[in-house]
């Protein structure tokens, strides 16, 4: 066993969901493997390690470490690197992780794919990230996805001043998944639960998707996967595929549609913004990328979950790079080459709308009122008048 790698699943999930219930059964059904088990909570006194416990679920042959008062997707991340370090050394069958509800999944992800060199630990000589399993609370997820609040709102912050949107939270959690388990389906009526299935469908496409019920899963849909790759986890999102002109054929029976609008010329500045602050309310996630024309330079960033909206800067065009750097990329990438306009280089819109009984048709007329006229194009648009703040 020493010389294999211990394979490891992550179990994320918003406060609530249930998955220390996910952790409890799965121990209870552990099929014989000696397995340790590192819970992150926030509070002083673990409360999530407690019920592990009082569920008599530590052996003689097992382990638990308790991580506290801190994320382990940010400030315990390297606590984290070092227990699993020592852990290396018992001979294990299994490592599963409980994450605190406010932990984003990729920086876990990371900690088994990239060695931690401020701590000179690579823990890939030991581990392989089998799964990154996500609990969804069926009965609260629309609650919590569009209550527009942050986490320095419900006091759930990390850190001083945390304030990561709660929907952004969520939707980070599901989009980086393997496995996705609905719990808590008993609490909302089966057509309710369909709905919830096909949007989360729409949001990660490759994942499984598990309803269950006090969260008993099959062990084996989340052991023993073989799932996880961290390419493939970056790219599963569904905006991602759609982008990529990976189209998800639409769940007609509920309405939930997804299309990407694509305009080769710059959004008006003024107009782009009015557009945004009455933002469509059948759109449940956007994501993309824009040009403004009054910043030629910058890529804009357009991510949408819920209430939460965010406009920011993703770097230059390749069009503002030197000759040079652009022959180089353009060799690299050539579906760029292919769309490369000769006086606007790769500077487009591309954003993404995920909803529920879009009015396609509308939303684009409407879009197109915000890009630049003919006359418009050929102003100085430096001089148009820009209410978006500074990207960062």
């Amino acid at each position: 066993m020493m010389n294999k790698k211990i394979p490891v699943t992550v179990l994320s999930g918003y406060l609530g969901a249930g998955k220390t219930s996910v952790l409890n059964h799965l121990l209870h059904n552990k099929q014989g493997y000696k397995i340790a088990v590192v819970v992150n909570d926030m509070s002083e006194i673990n409360i999530d390690s407690a019920m592990v416990k009082q569920g008599g679920l530590i052996r003689s042959d097992e382990k638990l470490v308790e991580l506290q008062n801190g994320c382990i997707c940010c400030t315990l991340r390297e606590d984290l690197i070092v227990e699993l370090d020592q852990l290396s050394t018992l001979e294990l069958d299994y490592v599963l992780i409980e994450s605190t509800g406010i932990s984003e999944p990729i920086p876990v992800a990371q900690t088994f794919t990239y060695e931690a060199d401020e701590l000179d630990i690579d823990l890939r000589q030991h581990y392989k990230l089998d799964s990154m399993v996500t609990v969804v609370n069926a009965a609260q997820f629309w609650e919590d996805y569009y209550s527009g609040e942050n986490l320095l709102d419900r006091q759930q912050e990390a850190v001083p001043g945390d304030e990561r949107e709660v929907a952004d939270l969520l939707i980070d959690q599901i989009e980086f998944a393997n496995v996705i388990l609905i719990n808590k389906i008993d609490l909302i009526p089966k057509e309710e639960l369909q709905k919830l299935i096909a949007t989360i469908a729409k949001f990660n496409p490759t994942a499984r998707i598990l309803p269950t019920e006090h969260g008993k899963v099959d062990p084996g849909s989340v052991l023993n996967t073989s799932l996880f790759d961290f390419e493939e986890a970056s790219s599963s999102a569904g905006w991602i595929k759609e982008l990529n002109e990976e189209h998800i054929p639409e769940t007609e029976e509920y309405g939930i549609q997804s299309f990407v609008y694509r305009m080769n010329k710059p959004f008006h500045p003024e107009r782009f913004f009015q557009w945004l602050e009455k933002w469509p309310q059948e759109v449940v996630r956007s994501k993309g990328f824009f040009w403004l024309a009054s910043r030629n330079d910058a890529i804009g960033l357009l991510s949408q979950a819920g209430k939460s909206l965010s406009v920011q800067g993703a770097g230059n065009w390749v069009a503002t790079f030197s000759k040079a750097e652009q022959d180089e990329l353009l060799q690299e990438d050539l579906a760029t080459k292919e769309a490369w306009h000769p006086q606007y280089g790769d500077r487009k819109t591309e954003l993404v709308f995920i909803g529920m009984k879009l009015n396609q048709i509308d939303l684009i007329e409407s879009l197109n009122q915000c890009v630049l006229t003919e006359k418009e194009m050929a102003e100085d648009w430096a001089m148009l008048p820009d209410p978006f703040p500074p990207f960062l």
